[in-house]
């Protein structure tokens, strides 16, 4: 493997390490759970990694800084410097640098700015801590006398016997490429008991020949120790395919017969300072498992085999999937004409391929759906950050975050919810003293969760602030222009004036807010990917931020409708019913315009064949009206010439393959082979509205 392949892989174990050592500080920071000490060693055993990873390729800033990091850590778990609210957040700080230097060292740039001040707060707290920075960590044993009662004969010392075991350890090339270092294991061993260590280096190439693909490089080891076989085994249980271990049973000696190690072989060799420093990986389907020929040796654990993939890749069989889709429908359509229907035989076999071809299908869509997590973890470093710049106290709370969506969707949902995140914490949530004085805990929380619901994901950002002050809201729409003076608002309206271009309620610019910019670029955000984002707020208890998305940006629920000479699809989730409208309920409003009266309200009307300039199907009788409601809480009655059936079709993107047409936002195959356009509701209620008569849409600007 070449020093650039190994430089890719070591990246690529960073991205894991850094996402479960934000896991562990999570669990770490989060006051309402006791820390579990494993935790801790997981964390350490990343820095640990992604600092020799580091060392191999001369990354020596990242080095130094994960050095620091890890020693705050190792006193942490030692127990010598307590895991507390204000050295918690300085690790959480510390984590945001480790991760810049990660992405500078991958992709090149300048070290982030606030390291040196987060370095300085690492030293002070591995000051306050006794043991210094050596690395090295000297354990103060304190004997304690137990009362165990009369045990009589059974507690004599000559019947307590130690175990004793022949350890082989043969680390391959993939050790030392992801950054693993053997000393931190035969530490490890050296801390159960009494252990000769033997290095085999006849194998060895000169250094000038050394093959980093093939160390050749052994030990073994003989142990005495009053542990387990399990506890041996455990020590070498994160090696997975890093390395060949066998661990054979020795007979057992008294303890009175076990000859003291000589100080100069051990000691020296195998200081008692730390545990394994190296996660547990899961091998990639091109790599065999740890053969274990003889008996004894460590058994394999099962464990979950992967395979990395070309993005590429996926997507190309995904778009071979969407043809297969289409053909099966071409197949359906042909055998109808055909009028093979009624043939059994043909009948039977055209369901089956409709049925393979759609667990086909699902199965390749659910390649490319991965977990919110990654995402989600971001939004950690977010609420940071505009804590330090807000100085108020904000704690993001996750729920749903193995929630699994398109690949692509999870891409383009950093930037809306990072800004949803930050006008939390910065228009949401109120300072510590005005929470204080509504009987409010200092510490605000923000709740960012995510579940499928019908068929749709659903994303909420949820804070328990103070709610939107609609008043201030229209003043200021007022005041910019923004909607006429004396508007008849209703509150989700005013409401959504907070996603209108230029809408800021704060009146100086700040590092967070004040251009402007923000909600209206989550909301097209969004609509680009499918879905909608709609607002609640209760005064004085919070606001909550709700995201619809398609599971998938491949695929669409639609339905098949025909206007004038030309079959469209309509996206199911906009559509809210249909009628067959009476003429007595359709009413002139203005010199083109008309709406129809449904369910008490005066629904504006839009002929589609009008809006896209096309003629009349011969013998078009009375419109069918199809009832669709906007993300913003827009309706409208599009008159349609006919409906036709529901169906799943394949998106095909217009603007790659032709160029942007008003009121469609892709394109699909039909059965019969022809091009049916997909229909954009918002943009056509958006268009028609403003063309017609304005009212109540155009005091919304």
């Amino acid at each position: 493997m070449s020093r650039d392949a190994l430089r890719a892989t070591f990246f690529e174990e960073c991205e894991d390490l850094l996402s479960s050592m934000a896991e562990g500080l999570g669990r770490m920071v989060n006051a309402d759970t006791p820390v579990d000490i494993e935790t801790v060693h997981g964390v350490f055993r990343a820095v640990h990694s992604i600092k020799g990873g580091g060392g191999a390729f001369g990354l020596t800033t990242l080095v130094e800084f994960a050095h620091v990091f890890e020693t705050v850590l190792d006193q942490m778990r030692s127990g010598k410097l307590a895991i507390e609210s204000g050295a918690m957040q300085s690790l959480m700080r510390a984590f945001d640098v480790l991760s810049d230097l990660v992405a500078v060292a991958r992709d090149g740039g300048s070290e982030p700015s606030q390291m040196a001040g987060i370095l300085a707060e690492l030293d002070a707290l591995a000051e306050a801590g006794p043991g210094g920075d050596d690395g090295a960590m000297d354990f103060d044993f304190q004997p304690l006398t137990l009362d165990l009662g009369d045990l009589g004969e059974a507690a004599t010392p000559a019947a307590v016997a130690q175990n004793s075991y022949s350890i082989s350890l043969a680390p391959t090339g993939q050790l030392y490429a992801r950054g693993h270092e053997p000393a931190a294991f035969l530490r490890a061993l050296g801390q159960l008991g009494e252990v000769q260590l033997f290095p085999d280096t006849a194998a060895v190439a000169p250094l000038s020949q050394l093959d980093l693909s093939d160390p050749q490089l052994r030990w073994r080891m003989e142990l005495t120790t009053t542990a387990t076989r399990e506890e041996v085994d455990a020590v070498f249980e994160f090696l997975g395919d890093s390395a060949d271990v066998a661990v054979t049973d020795r007979m057992p000696e008294p303890i009175d017969d076990i000859a003291p190690c000589p100080p100069d072989t051990v000691a020296a060799e195998i200081p008692t300072a730390t545990a394994p420093s190296t996660p547990q990986r899961a091998p990639t389907a091109n790599i065999a498992p740890v053969s274990t020929p003889s008996e004894g040796s460590v058994s394999n654990l099962p464990i979950a085999t992967t395979i990395r993939v070309n993005l590429d890749r996926v997507d190309r069989l995904i778009n071979q999937i969407g043809e297969l889709v289409i053909m099966e429908a071409m197949l359906a359509q042909a055998v109808a004409s055909a009028g093979l229907r009624d043939n059994a035989d043909v009948s039977t076999s055209l369901d089956g391929i409709k049925q393979l071809a759609s667990n086909i299908q699902e199965s390749v869509m659910s390649i490319r759906a991965q977990p919110l997590k990654p995402v989600f973890q971001r939004m950690d470093r977010i609420v940071r950050e505009a804590c330090d710049a807000t100085g108020k106290q904000v704690r993001l709370v996750t729920i749903g975050e193995s929630t699994e969506v398109d690949r692509t969707v999870i891409e383009r949902l950093v930037d809306p919810l990072t800004h949803m995140i930050r006008n939390s914490v910065d228009h949401g949530i109120e300072a510590p003293a005005k929470r204080a004085a509504t009987g409010k805990p200092a510490q605000g929380v923000i709740t960012l969760s995510a579940a499928h619901r019908s068929g749709r994901v659903i994303i909420e950002v949820s804070d328990d602030g103070g709610g939107i002050d609609r008043p201030r809201v229209r003043d200021i729409a007022e005041e910019r222009g923004l909607i006429t003076s004396g508007a008849q608002l209703s509150a989700t309206e005013i409401d959504n004036l907070l996603f209108m271009p230029g809408f800021s309620s704060k009146q100086e610019v700040s590092a967070i807010s004040g251009r402007g910019v923000g909600l209206d670029v989550v909301r097209r955000e969004i609509q680009s990917l499918g879905g909608r984002v709609t607002i609640q707020s209760v005064p004085g208890q919070g606001t909550v931020f709700s995201i619809a998305l398609p599971l998938t940006l491949a695929v669409l629920e639609g339905m098949l409708i025909s206007v004038g000479t030309e079959t469209m699809v309509l996206p199911l989730s906009a559509i809210t019913e249909t009628i067959l409208p009476d003429p007595a309920q359709i009413h002139s409003l203005g010199p083109t315009g008309r709406v129809v009266a449904n369910r008490g309200d005066l629904v504006p009307m839009i002929h589609l064949a009008d809006f896209f300039g096309l003629q009349p199907a011969e013998g078009d009788g009375a419109a069918v009206l199809v009832m669709v409601e906007t993300d913003d809480g827009r309706r409208a009655a599009l008159s349609v010439s006919a409906i036709h059936d529901q169906r799943q079709v394949v998106i095909k993107s217009l603007e790659n393959n032709y160029g942007a047409v008003k009121g469609i936002s892709a394109a699909t195959i039909l059965g019969d082979g022809r091009i049916a356009l997909i229909i954009d509701p918002r943009e056509i209620v958006e268009r028609a509205t403003l063309e017609q008569s304005p009212q109540p849409f155009a005091t919304l600007g």
